[in-house]
């Protein structure tokens, strides 16, 4: 695996300044060479002739190289960039200091070239790379659960890139490649815990906070080939497949009549307990157990029905 070095371009301002004296002393050896040159149609006869062609050819061509050439070195560098030098295939570092530099000029301005699927086309690699907080919506993706449950899932992934040259050398297109391991990771974190589960086990519903975590340490030892660091991984939606989503909200909604249905129980035997030893420890009334029975069904009727209880007027007695 490449690892990147730290390398420092000097500043262009100077070199910015010869390449405009360079450029005026060019201007004024053509200048004067065509000066000394003869009038038009007359025959170069003298020294002086010879040295205005000279200088006019020197003149044009300096111009047309020199200034040039040392133009092709000049590169800025805006706050959280960087810049990989590659001389003839050689990697020689990576600038990160931000401003106006100048390099050498034969330092390449693409790391080869990598495939475009959408364009069909060969697309030059930049040598110049963002180390910006990036972020990476990731599309619905369908699929099952540790149960066995069709799910629909996405996340979101904030990266930036920390090592340059594993960035640029270790894969084709880092940025591809960021999608695609994202997409990966999260089928297996999403194949690995249960959408949801009464048995006190960490659930992509439940937990949200475990499983993002988990989405987290798994990119980031997948994205580590690429240097890429990952800032947060979080999961942006996450429902039932439609194909049974109906069945599991009746089976949500069931659970949720059961609990309700729970608790109210437990309140009420509580509270005829509650009444059954208040009226034995007051001597309010002495119940059998038939007439304690009849009690504590009608207590029940009333503190556990759906609607409100209808009092029936017992003229009789219990026992007639």
């Amino acid at each position: 695996m490449s690892e990147e070095k730290v390398a420092h371009a000097r500043s262009g301002w100077p070199m910015l300044a010869v390449t405009l004296l360079l450029g005026v002393v060019c201007v004024v050896a053509i200048v004067a060479g065509a000066m000394m040159l003869p009038p038009d149609e007359a025959p170069m006869t003298t020294t002086v002739h010879a040295l205005g062609v000279v200088l006019l050819v020197v003149g044009i061509v300096a111009l047309c190289v020199g200034p040039v050439l040392l133009l092709m070195g000049f590169f800025t560098i805006q706050p959280n960039q960087a810049r990989v030098l590659i001389l003839f295939g050689n990697y020689k570092g990576t600038v990160h200091d931000e401003g106006f530099h100048w390099a050498n000029p034969f330092y390449s301005r693409s790391a080869g070239s990598t495939y475009d699927f959408q364009s069909g086309k060969a697309v030059p690699k930049s040598t110049k790379i963002s180390l910006r907080a990036r972020t990476y919506n990731g599309e619905h993706l369908k699929v099952n659960d540790k149960n066995g449950n069709p799910i629909e899932i996405a996340d979101v992934v904030v990266w930036r890139v920390s090592d340059t040259a594993k960035a640029i050398f270790d894969v084709d297109d880092y940025n591809t490649y960021v999608h695609t391991q994202s997409e990966t990771a999260l089928r297996h974190v999403a194949t690995t815990y249960a959408y949801d589960s009464d048995d006190g086990e960490i659930t992509l519903r439940s937990n949200i906070e475990e499983v993002s975590a988990a989405l987290k340490d798994e990119l980031s030892v997948r994205l580590e080939k690429a240097g890429v660091i990952i800032d947060d991984a979080r999961l942006t939606h996450l429902a039932y497949a439609p194909e049974i989503a109906q069945a599991m909200l009746r089976r949500q909604q069931a659970e949720a009549v059961i609990a309700a249905r729970e608790k109210i129980v437990q309140g009420a035997v509580s509270m005829v307990d509650m009444a059954l030893t208040e009226l034995a420890a007051k001597h309010v009334v002495d119940l059998d157990d038939e007439r304690r029975a009849a009690m504590v069904s009608n207590l029940m009727v009333v503190l556990c029905g759906d609607s409100e209880a209808q009092p029936v007027l017992n003229t009789g007695t219990l026992y007639q």
